[in-house]
This record gives C-alpha cells, sequence and structure tokens, in this order.
C-alpha cells in the first residue's frame, strides 16, 4: 500500500532523536521518512506492517528500519479496550545516515555503516546477546546527558554494524509514494479489515466501504499493495491465529473459527502457505523456544 511521508519532530539541539512513548496505541499512521529508525516495543502486543511484510509484535521487540522503509505497528484494539488503563510503551531513536558528519560516515573507521544502512532498507530485527544489549543500551538513551547520548548512539551503531544476530523483514525496499487522500483511504480500509478479519468480508462489502466498484477496488488495492485483498485479509487472519497458537489458551480447531476461516482444512491449507509449516509445527518452534 502507498505510504504517507511523516516529519519526524526534531530539535536544534540535537542531532538525532530520542523518545520514550507510553500511549495507548502506538498510532494508525501507514508512514515513511528519510530517518533510520531503531524501534525497542517495552510494552504491547498486535500486528506491524513493514513494506511487504505483516507479522505480530510484542514486548521486547527489537527492529531497525531503513530509510523510507514504510511502517506501521497496530495494537490489538480489543485488548486495549478492555484494559484502558494499559498503555503501550517504545523507545524510538530516529537518526539521518550522516547525523554524525558527512566526513565520519567516510572515515576508515566506519566502513561498516553504509554496509549496514544498505541491510536496513529491508528492516532488521535482531535476537540473542545483539538484541539483549541493544535493549539496555536504549532503556538509557532518553535519560542521560548529550555527551553520554552520543555515547550510546555509537555503541549502539557498533552493535548493530557487527551482529550477524538478525532476520530480514521484507523482502523488497521498493515502495511507492502517496497522496494524502491515497494514504487516508488505504489505513480505513486496514483499520475496517483489523476490526472485521474474524467475519466473512465480501469485495462487495469492502468496496461499498471505500466508495469504490468492486472492479475499481480490485485494481485499485493490487495496485497499490502488490497483492489482492483476499491474499491480504488471509494473512491478517493468519498473523492472529500465530498470536493464539504461541498464547496456547484454545485448541488449534477453535483458533480456526477465532481467525475468521469456514473450515479446519481451509485454515490448514492457508496457514501453511503463509508461514512455511503447519500449525502445529508452529506452535511446538515457539513453545520450544
Amino acid at each position: 500500500m502507498k505510504p504517507l511521508f511523516h516529519k519526524v519532530p526534531t530539535s536544534i539541539q540535537s542531532s538525532f532523536e530520542v523518545r520514550h512513548d507510553k500511549k495507548p496505541n502506538f498510532g494508525k499512521l501507514w508512514h515513511y521518512h528519510p530517518e533510520l529508525e531503531l524501534h525497542f516495543v517495552a510494552k504491547g502486543e498486535g500486528v506491524r506492517f513493514i513494506g511487504d511484510n505483516i507479522s505480530n509484535f510484542s514486548s521486547g521487540e527489537v527492529i531497525l528500519l531503513g530509510e523510507n522503509l514504510p511502517h506501521t505497528w497496530r495494537c490489538h484494539e480489543e485488548y486495549y479496550q478492555n484494559n484502558p488503563e494499559l498503555d503501550v510503551e517504545a523507545i524510538v531513536i530516529h537518526f539521518l545516515p550522516d547525523c554524525l558528519g558527512k566526513d565520519f560516515i567516510n572515515l576508515p573507521e566506519s566502513f561498516m555503516l553504509p554496509k549496514l544502512f544498505e541491510k536496513a532498507k529491508k528492516g532488521m530485527i535482531f535476537n540473542g546477546k545483539a538484541k539483549e544489549e541493544l535493549m539496555e543500551l536504549m532503556k538509557k538513551a532518553p535519560y542521560v546527558n548529550q555527551i553520554d547520548k552520543l555515547i550510546i548512539l555509537l555503541t549502539i551503531l557498533k552493535i548493530l554494524s557487527e551482529t550477524e544476530e538478525y532476520t530480514e523483514i521484507t523482502s523488497s525496499h521498493a515502495f511507492y509514494q502517496s497522496t494524502e487522500s491515497d494514504s487516508i483511504r488505504l489505513n480505513k480500509i486496514c483499520s475496517y479489515t483489523l476490526s472485521n478479519y474474524k467475519k466473512e468480508i465480501t469485495l462487495k462489502e469492502i468496496a461499498a466501504f471505500s466508495n469504490l466498484s468492486v472492479t475499481s477496488f480490485c485494481r485499485y488495492f493490487k495496485l497499490m499493495t502488490k497483492k489482492t485483498y483476499y491474499d491480504f485479509l488471509i494473512e491478517i487472519r493468519i498473523s492472529h491465529a500465530c498470536r493464539l497458537l504461541i498464547e496456547n489458551k484454545i485448541p488449534t480447531e477453535m483458533i480456526c473459527f477465532e481467525c475468521g476461516f469456514n473450515n479446519v482444512s481451509n485454515f490448514y491449507r492457508h496457514f501453511k502457505k503463509v508461514a512455511g509449516i503447519t500449525p502445529m509445527e508452529y506452535k511446538k518452534r515457539y513453545l520450544s523456544n
């Protein structure tokens, strides 16, 4: 889907921005910006959209997004509506590739940084020791003085550029700029789908919601997202199924209907197509971890 340009708030006193957010949600705007973004989810869960990837997120996730990589984090609204006292929490660092100066990036000692910034264009999710070290540094970053903040950023960049403990997020880092109306319409479609994925959503229904004919809607959605609406809906349902499998509170057969599938065999077929493994294999893999 086409993202909306977002202007990251900046301060003339800082060469990069560090925020510690505590909010009811992470916002709903599908957006991009020229700054790289290091994002640590301290508390919260939901579904994240990064490039062409749709996945669950939960507390303890550390992700690096490259320049202009479209993204949004959507909290599980039913969970937070039932628990209004709970806020989600994230620590976010935004920085331009040359935030420490154009000469710095060209120093012989900095030769790994351009390689890191190129890898980040597909998104990187960190694990293992690297993730633990990044989490500790990010917890300190919003609350130290300017020199210490700079030292923390340099230490973070060192870890990011040297570690092999990461997984790429997207299959491609191509994206297209959008008009504001494009972004608003796609955000509405996304929100409607996340709120109604448990029931049958017909093309006629979602097209009418978008103020388009069915033919125009199918053409529009495929142009924006490079996938059909039906494929998008299946990915949303499988993402929620993955969360329920990991929670391990209800049987797999019940998860099938809880996520909007009309029969178990259909659920198993789509799950294996999207996730690459069966629901039982997925549950065993993540519960053993």
